[in-house]
């Protein structure tokens, strides 16, 4: 019972109340990163879930892999999406504001795996600033990836943009 208390799921980072709201000093239109999540996309094995670690590349994904510049170079890499999803607010409630998707590969077996750094940053950097940028990926992926964005949270799915839907397929 008492084991049940700390396993815990991780969800989604919590909308907190801006700190910079109300003054007009030190800060003030600072991304703050209080609102993003990172969600992996297992292509394979057709689920997607949080995973924090991501923030400074030390989830359970990337743990123990060197990742290596050029795809070629892991050729039976195992497909993920690292997607960068900013939740916001309106009047009518949260909402998914900004998502992005990185591709990803990773071959457990040799300890290698695929990534460009530069492109997960910039795009974490793009969902903080409220883009949707998903339209490279596959269309499995995207369905996984509404499946889940629908499970997390219903009303969060409904007030999102009409971008984002289209993007997915959803429309």
């Amino acid at each position: 019972m008492e084991q049940d208390k700390k396993k815990k799921k991780i969800g989604f980072n919590i909308i907190k109340s801006d700190p910079t709201d109300g003054h007009g000093g030190y800060g003030v239109g600072a991304l703050s990163l209080d609102n993003i999540s990172p969600v992996f996309v297992d292509v394979t094995e057709g689920e997607a879930f949080v995973d924090i670690g991501a923030m400074h590349a030390r989830s359970v994904v990337e743990k123990g892999i060197k990742f290596l510049p050029s795809k070629e170079e892991v050729p039976n890499g195992k497909p993920f999406w690292l997607v960068w999803v900013t939740i916001d607010r309106k009047p009518e409630g949260p909402y998914y504001a900004g998502v992005t998707a990185c591709e990803m590969t990773v071959d457990r077996e040799i300890r290698r795996g695929y990534k460009s750094l530069p492109e997960h940053v910039n795009k974490m950097d793009k969902s903080l600033k409220r883009h949707i940028m998903v339209e490279h990926m596959d269309d499995a992926s995207k369905g996984i990836l509404v499946n889940f964005l629908k499970n997390h949270n219903a009303d969060m799915w409904k007030n999102s943009n009409q971008e984002l839907k289209a993007g997915l397929g959803e429309a």
